[in-house]
């Protein structure tokens, strides 16, 4: 088994991206490393680097992005963790093993990417968990 080596990054659901960096680069003195536009899931992404870590701004682009919902139900705030793997097949299917129910068909590419799955809160304590292989 894979074990998960590292928190990759926190998500951060946003209502834009000029309140998130306000409070994150700003506020706290984090370094923007990089805004990537992904249109095709609706959603703008700032990743500022904090250690060893990151954190990863999800700014909604429209009403129908991925984030959207969860902003319009709850808020911005803490939108999943990202824990990295050296093997994303292993990890998922032992996690899966052990009760997390994975969304989707399969491995998708990241805003960084790389492969990445996610296992529905319901399944892991009330947290959105994204699994993101890294070599």
């Amino acid at each position: 088994m894979a074990a998960p080596t590292r928190i990759n990054h926190l998500g951060i659901a946003v209502r834009t991206m000029a309140e998130g960096l306000a409070i994150w680069q700003q506020a706290l003195g984090l370094t923007l490393e990089q805004v990537v536009e992904m249109p095709e899931r609706g959603l703008r992404i700032a990743f500022l680097r904090c250690g060893e870590t990151s954190v990863e701004l999800l700014e909604p682009l429209h009403e129908n992005s991925e984030i959207s919902k969860f902003i319009s139900d709850r808020g911005p705030g803490i939108h999943h963790v990202c824990l990295e793997t050296t093997d994303l097949a292993a990890s998922s299917e032992h996690a899966a093993q052990h009760g997390a129910i994975l969304l989707g068909q399969g491995p998708k590419l990241g805003a960084e990417g790389l492969p990445t799955r996610f296992a529905h809160p319901k399944t892991t304590g009330g947290v959105l968990v994204e699994l993101l292989e890294k070599a």
